[in-house]
């Protein structure tokens, strides 16, 4: 067994939980489709894989997929506990009925403390003014505190410095109201081609937990890989890896391979919501930097950048009847254009597919990224809440 399962048999009894569950008008065509068993089974490989348990990261909304519904398929899957960045998220679990374990990666309001302890939630401590209103909270609301203790090995975000952990981890072992249960750092460059600096991260980190083992003041359980250190460096694993984007099907980098069976899991679709013949020299959209140079079937599509479409640089194609077509003119903020003038057949209310498959022809987030210079985790996490998500099971 597991520590990560020997922990959860021993958990305290958590509040009751609502589960709310709401079915809302079929008002807008412009979709976000989450298949869970693809999630569920994404999680199984990774486990398989990496020989540890998983701790599921599920931070921005899933990596955008709808925290609500890919935490279903998380869980489903076998993560051992689910990341998030904040209690907003944390809360957001809850109410949707998720009973996993829950540890908060990111920054904690001190005036959210109780909450977060009444939420059933393990927090991080990253510096001095966190163990105070952690502390204080436990023992207002008489609920002992779970933590990771997470060390700054170099990413120079959160974290206490390796010099300061042992000292930390000695002084709350005598506190009977704090439970430190993990110790943790993240990887900066786990993702980057030259290995220099995650080796060198891995070694800090390797020293301290030496050290701290020692002084027999090892918590249960340590974890440091993300989905790029997970994959490559397998001295990084541990008791437990911390994927995120490799959950949901995407690599962290061009040159990461991911498992075999591992795969997208979401799909960003619409319609053609109008079709129209323009002319030779016919401008298009705003400002008129696209002008037709043969006649030009011209699709309208009811997504555009308040939706997570980049304007510029723009998103260059999407699949129609099958088929790639580009984007023409200017990207809206309602509206994209597309010249569908090789797709024979086309009609209004035909399927558009910007991200995921139609046909033989697919097009993923890692490839959107290339076209805006950025990465698929951006791409995913900016498709905006206008874009309902909804799971396929």
């Amino acid at each position: 067994m597991s520590t990560i399962e020997r922990m959860n048999r021993t958990r305290a009894v958590r509040p009751p939980v609502r589960v709310i569950r709401t079915v809302a008008r079929d008002d807008h065509p412009t979709r976000a489709y989450i298949d869970l068993a693809v999630v569920a089974e994404n999680v199984r490989v990774l486990r398989a894989h990496a020989g540890v348990p998983v701790i599921a990261v599920a931070k921005a909304d899933a990596y955008g997929h709808g925290l609500h519904v890919a935490a279903h398929g998380l869980v489903a899957g076998g993560a051992a506990m689910i990341a998030v960045a904040n209690l907003k998220e944390a809360a957001l679990l809850r109410t949707a009925g998720i009973s996993a374990p829950i540890l908060l990666l990111g920054y904690l309001p001190p005036s959210q403390a109780c909450d977060a302890l009444r939420w059933d939630v393990t927090c991080t401590l990253f510096n001095d003014e966190v163990v105070a209103a952690l502390l204080a909270a436990a023992h207002e609301t008489g609920r002992v505190a779970r933590v990771h203790v997470e060390v700054d090995t170099g990413m120079g975000r959160l974290g206490f410095a390796p010099a300061a952990v042992g000292p930390l981890l000695r002084r709350l072992a005598n506190e009977s109201m704090m439970d430190v249960v993990g110790l943790y750092t993240h990887f900066a460059s786990a993702d980057e081609p030259d290995e220099h600096f995650s080796l060198l991260q891995l070694e800090r980190f390797t020293t301290l937990l030496g050290a701290v083992t020692a002084a027999g003041l090892r918590p249960p359980l340590v974890h440091a890989a993300n989905s790029a250190a997970m994959l490559r460096f397998p001295a990084a694993r541990f008791d437990a890896v911390r994927p995120g984007i490799a959950c949901y099907g995407l690599a962290p980098a061009p040159h990461v391979t991911l498992p075999a069976r591992v795969r997208p899991a979401l799909s960003l679709e619409s319609v053609v919501a109008q079709l129209k013949e323009v002319a030779v020299g016919t401008p298009l959209s705003y400002g008129g930097t696209f002008v037709a140079q043969r006649p030009t079937r011209v699709a309208t599509v009811p997504i555009g950048y308040a939706d997570g479409i980049q304007r510029s640089p723009a998103w260059r194609e999407v699949l129609v009847g099958g088929r790639r077509v580009p984007v023409v003119g200017r990207v809206c903020m309602d509206y994209i254009l597309l010249d569908v003038t090789d797709v024979p057949d086309v009609a209004e209310g035909d399927q558009v597919v910007l991200i995921g498959a139609q046909g033989d022809a697919r097009i993923d987030a890692g490839e959107v990224a290339d076209w805006l210079g950025t990465i698929a985790h951006e791409v995913l996490t900016t498709i905006g809440p206008r874009v309902r998500r909804t799971a396929v099971c």
